[in-house]
């Protein structure tokens, strides 16, 4: 009988730390990531040479979009973990935003894709809207677009009639708020589409930098960090593309011991969060103008904090 009566504490007692585990996994890793963005957008701030060009914005612009797209889905992990649940009504915002800024990320990468373009093959003669202080108009339609997608997506299937959008407290979860399966395969067809466009855009780029390259003779410099910059942008979005691999791990890891909970966290934690941590910090460290700003950023706050040694 004392056996029988410990096992629901102890399943109950491992359940509590595989919780805190993962809390402590992810909030550390938030925070060091939250604060190399701190540094970079007061770098862009604080320079206005970074103000008066484009790529720079568009940078600062993937910086605000992919923080956003993080806080937000570490706000919806923590609501899971402690099983928060509150309306409808409270909890669409924020997946709506989380959707639309997801969407808004592969938009983001086409969009400094097609800037390095104009800005190789049209020097002389750069449309308006790619210049400095129209860039916002182009900003402004990727998130018109990123922005009407979740509309129609939430738009679709029946909603559970038992369910009250004002007042029935339900998890903050894409499954509990619109189960239908249109709303899947629309959300599945979107995305899809999404990155498929966006790659060729990015390949597209790439292929003409890269014939570009071997006609110039002159400013080859320039020309190769442009196609290099492209090819980032490409590695960036299998970065994203690693969002799309939790059936392929579930897959696989559904004949081992970890439980459905274990899964969606690795999948979560591995193919979420961690490709967006690394790929504006990947962009940011590799631009050398950056890169010495930020060199010089985490030296003073390293010489600010070093005691001083006594007289």
């Amino acid at each position: 009988m004392q056996n029988v009566t410990e096992f629901p504490l102890n399943a109950t007692s491992l359940k509590t730390l595989s919780i805190i585990i993962k809390v402590c996994v992810v909030i550390p890793s938030f925070f060091f990531f939250l604060c190399c963005i701190v540094v970079m957008l007061h770098i862009f701030a604080s320079h206005r040479q970074f103000l008066d060009t484009s790529r720079y914005i568009l940078f600062a612009y993937m910086l605000v979009n992919d923080t956003l797209q993080i806080v937000l889905s570490v706000l919806l992990f923590l609501f899971v973990m402690g099983k928060v649940k509150f309306a409808i009504v409270y909890c669409m915002p924020l997946l709506f935003l989380s959707t639309a800024t997801f969407h808004n990320t592969p938009l983001i990468l086409a969009t400094m894709s097609l800037e390095r373009y104009v800005a190789i093959f049209y020097p002389l003669q750069c449309p308006a809207a790619w210049h400095s202080n129209r860039i916002w108009i182009i900003i402004l339609f990727v998130w018109f677009i990123s922005c009407i997608l979740p509309v129609i997506e939430y738009s679709l299937g029946e909603r559970d009639p038992t369910v009250d959008a004002l007042s029935t407290p339900v998890m903050c979860i894409y499954s509990k708020v619109n189960p239908s399966p249109i709303q899947t395969f629309f959300k599945a067809v979107v995305s899809v589409l999404f990155f498929a466009v966006v790659a060729v855009i990015i390949i597209f780029t790439y292929v003409r930098i890269l014939l570009e390259t071997r006609k110039m003779r002159q400013d080859r410099v320039s020309v190769n960090k442009a196609m290099h910059t492209v090819l980032l942008h490409g590695f960036q979005l299998l970065l994203c593309m690693l969002a799309f691999t939790h059936p392929i791990t579930e897959t696989l890891v559904l004949n081992s011991s970890w439980s459905a909970e274990d899964v969606a966290f690795f999948n979560f934690f591995c193919f979420m969060l961690i490709p967006r941590f690394l790929s504006p910090l990947i962009y940011g460290f590799r631009d050398q103008s950056f890169r010495g700003y930020i060199r010089k950023a985490f030296l003073c706050c390293s010489n600010k904090v070093k005691p001083r040694l006594p007289l």
